[in-house]
Formats: structure tokens, C-alpha cells, sequence
């Protein structure tokens, strides 16, 4: 029997079923007496991270997200196993990579049986609740309180938001409680917000972007999302600082992946797959903090479950990262692995990739073909994105550059995070780093195997 029906069956049977999700143990009702914290957990979509002041944006002030960094701690390397919201935020709930829990494509539902947060905290004695967008499925296995007040449709025009609903969720019981509070912001068609609070022409455009008059547009409406993105979290801060709960909640903001332009989502570059990470508390976390400690949303579960004081889960492939965020140590797990299926949102294109403090390497498992996105490359694309790329690349060598990158890859990429973090230059043909690349393909193919990971095999129709 594989690694991964192993997990699968021992999960299936511990499922809950809903009527009793909540249901406490004798230990949970002491647990829920002692010293410790409601947890918020706000999801951007598609945030590239680089753009918010606390990770050395220059182009919008993001005052209420950059509040957590200011008075809570910073992580540098959060990286997303696969770059796309259904597989990712699967990973989020169930604490297993996208090989076990099942939905390794956009869109792909998790394993049915398959144990998630809304099992395993309310073993700790914490009410679940999500409010905004719902991915991932089905919700057979996604048992959460779907608390009304954002907005669920990630490409619709407009995303207004309330948190009455938040309020009464949190104040209708003193059981500490875990909410997912899941934004569709930034996420494309970018329609929603201001967007002449930003002049194009003075903005500073990311370092892997095109760069012409068409793509500075668009990027004035990209931010206008952002802002709303951080209004957003504001609301939610002042809603808990108003119920008298600010100070004993574990308030963390993550970025989920990168946007939809080429280098972002959908690929395992940075900042494809790097999110941003915050979280304040502040008996536990010192106002400021720094952490260069690599984390992977795999975590995030067995992180939550202990600081609620449970045991460690075995059947979990995530691992606990308390001491780095509580400013223990500055170091959690050593490699960070990457798994990125091009179905169904673009011909086959399937991509493995391993990262450490200092390098990053990557397969590309099927070089000969060209990549294609259909939501950013389709000729009728709603963004423009993809046709201001292929205009500006016909006078400007950069942007030829990035354009032409995206399309032709290598079978092999390596690059030093350290001299070229926007991972510019490719090292892979570099003789002097032959016997790191061997060593860290190894590692990459070990993990493959352990997770049941048939590679090019598994991007295909399902």
C-alpha cells in the first residue's frame, strides 16, 4: 500500500462528523482555562508580498497590514508548496502536501475521509470558522462555520465586505476559536478600488515585470486591490480590539502566492511561490521581530495545534514552527518543497522544485514544450496582462528577457537566493555547483517518492 493511502486511510478514520465537531473531551475543557490564544489567520489572493510597505514596498502604504510587523514578527521565507489558491489553501487546512491531500490541481477536490483543521482543533477545544472565499472542496471534507460578511467569488467585479458577522461569531462563546478570514484581494480582474490614488508613471515596477506605459496601468489597478486588501485587515483588527480580544488572539496575515503576472502564480519561482507571513501577540511575540526561519503553509496546522497544547500529529506532513514564531530560534524546518501541475489551467506543464536558506532548485519535467496559462495568455485575456508583455518585448530586451523565460525553460534551474534573489540567473551549467544540485536533486526525488509523486505522470485530466 503507498505512503499516501496509508495517510489517507488512517484519516478517514478519524473524520468527525459535523454534529459533533465541537463536541470537548475532559482534557479540552481544562485546556480551554488556561493561557491560550484565539487565533485570526487573514488570506490575501494573489498578494504579491514584495509590494507591502513591511517587505520594502514603495509604491502604497499598507499602514494596518505593516501594523502586525511593527508590533508583532516578520517572516522572510514562506513559500507556498504549489502556487495556486485550491491546492494551497488544501494544504493550509489539512497540514499535508498537495500529493496527499488530493487536490494537486487547481480546482481538484481534496480526498474525501480526509482529516482538516475542523477536526483537529476542535480536539483542542476551538471552534472553526472561515469567512470570504471558499476554495477548496468539496465541503463534505471542509467542515467549517461559513460565517456571511466577505465576499466568496474571487473573480467577481466587486468585493464588498462587513464583520458584523465576525462579530457575533467570536463574542457568541467564550471557547477560544480559530477564523480563517479569506480576502479576494488582490486576485484578478482587478476592478475593485481606487485606482487613481496611484500614478503610473511614478510607479517602481517589480523586479521580473515588463515595463511600458500598457503594464504601469494595469498595475495602478493591481494596487488599488491591495488597498483594499488592507482595509480589509484593518476592519478586522479594530473588530477584535472593540470585543476586547485584540491582545489575547494570535493575529496572523499571509499572502497565499503571487499574481497573476508572469513569474507569479502558477509557477515555483520567487515571488511565484513566497508569501508573506506576519504574526502578532504580544505576550508571546516581541514587537519588531524578525524570522528567517523557512516555512511552508504545511505548517501553519501543526503550529496551531501546538500552541492549543496538543500533541503532535504524525500522519501530518507539516511541521510545528511555535519556537520560531514565539522567538526561540530562527530556524524551523531545512528544505522547502515546490509541486506546481499546469491542468486544468493550461496544457501540461508539471514542475518540482526544492528550496534551502541559500539555493533553489528546479525540474522542469517536460522542457520541450512551450508553457501556457490560459487565463493570463489566452489572446482575449480580461487583465491585457500577457499583450502588454508581448508589446513591450518587441522593443525592450529586458522584458524579451522575462517574456521569452516564461515560455522556454530548462530541464534544470539553480540559482543562489542570496546574490539573485528575483532568481534572474540560472547557475544550473555552473561546474562548481554540480555536487550541490546533485545533492539537493536527490533530496527532491526522495520526497517525490514519499509523497507518492509520479511527476509528469500526475498532470493530466482527472
Amino acid at each position: 500500500m503507498s505512503h499516501r493511502l496509508l495517510k489517507i486511510g488512517a484519516i478517514s478514520a478519524s473524520l468527525i462528523p459535523l454534529s459533533n465537531c465541537y463536541a470537548k473531551s475532559d482534557e479540552a475543557d481544562v485546556k480551554k482555562n488556561s493561557d491560550r490564544p484565539n487565533i485570526v489567520v487573514i488570506v490575501a489572493d494573489d498578494l504579491l508580498s514584495t509590494e507591502l510597505g513591511c517587505y520594502g514596498g514603495q509604491n502604497i502604504k499598507t499602514p494596518n497590514i505593516d501594523r502586525l510587523a511593527a508590533e508583532g514578527v516578520q517572516f522572510s521565507r514562506c513559500f507556498a508548496s504549489e502556487a495556486m489558491s485550491v491546492p494551497i489553501r488544501a494544504s493550509m487546512y489539512t497540514g499535508l502536501y498537495p500529493a496527499h491531500h488530493g487536490s494537486f490541481q487547481n480546482h481538484k477536490p481534496t480526498f474525501e475521509g480526509t482529516k482538516t483543521v475542523n477536526e483537529y482543533m476542535p480536539e483542542e477545544g476551538y471552534r472553526v470558522g472561515r469567512t470570504g472565499k471558499t476554495h477548496p472542496g468539496p465541503k463534505s471534507v471542509y467542515l467549517f462555520d461559513e460565517i456571511p460578511g466577505f465576499t466568496v467569488n474571487c473573480v467577481a467585479k466587486k468585493a464588498p465586505y462587513t464583520v458584523d458577522g465576525i462579530r457575533s461569531w467570536i463574542t457568541k462563546s467564550e471557547d477560544p476559536f480559530l477564523l480563517y478570514v479569506c480576502s479576494v484581494n488582490p486576485h484578478a480582474p482587478w476592478s475593485w478600488g481606487d485606482a487613481s490614488e496611484f500614478k503610473a508613471a511614478d510607479l517602481k515596477m517589480p523586479e521580473n515585470c515588463a515595463d511600458n506605459a500598457e503594464m504601469r496601468e494595469i498595475f495602478t489597478h493591481y494596487l488599488a486591490e491591495v488597498r483594499c486588501l488592507d482595509n480589509e485587515v484593518g476592519s478586522v483588527l479594530k473588530v477584535l480590539e472593540e470585543t476586547g480580544r485584540l491582545d489575547n488572539t494570535l493575529v496572523m496575515f499571509l499572502g497565499e502566492q503571487g499574481p497573476q503576472f508572469p513569474g507569479g502564480k502558477w509557477t515555483l519561482w520567487y515571488p511565484g511561490c513566497h508569501s508573506a507571513m506576519l504574526a502578532r501577540y504580544p505576550s508571546k511575540i516581541k514587537a519588531g521581530a524578525k524570522c528567517d526561519a523557512i516555512v511552508q503553509y504545511e505548517d501553519l496546522l501543526p503550529t496551531f495545534i501546538d500552541i492549543a497544547g496538543g500533541k503532535a500529529r504524525e500522519e501530518l506532513d507539516g511541521e510545528s514552527f511555535k519556537n520560531a514564531l514565539f522567538g526561540k530560534t530562527n530556524k524551523a524546518r531545512k528544505y522547502a518543497f515546490g509541486i506546481h501541475n499546469n491542468i486544468p489551467e493550461g496544457t501540461p506543464y508539471p514542475i518540482r522544485s526544492i528550496r534551502d536558506d541559500r539555493y533553489a532548485l528546479l525540474l522542469n519535467l517536460t522542457p520541450e514544450a512551450s508553457y501556457f496559462e490560459k487565463h493570463l495568455m489566452d489572446p482575449n485575456s480580461v487583465t491585457g496582462v500577457w499583450q502588454a508583455w508581448e508589446k513591450a518585448a518587441k522593443t525592450d530586451i529586458v522584458a524579451a528577457f522575462w517574456k521569452n523565460r516564461y515560455v522556454t525553460r530548462p530541464a534544470v534551474e539553480f540559482y543562489d537566493l542570496k546574490n539573485d534573489p528575483w532568481e534572474e540567473n540560472n547557475l544550473a551549467d555552473e561546474p562548481k555547483y554540480k555536487k550541490k544540485i546533485s545533492e539537493m536533486k536527490s533530496l527532491l526525488l526522495n520526497w517525490m517518492k514519499e509523497q507518492g509523486d509520479t511527476g509528469a505522470s500526475m498532470d493530466v485530466k482527472h
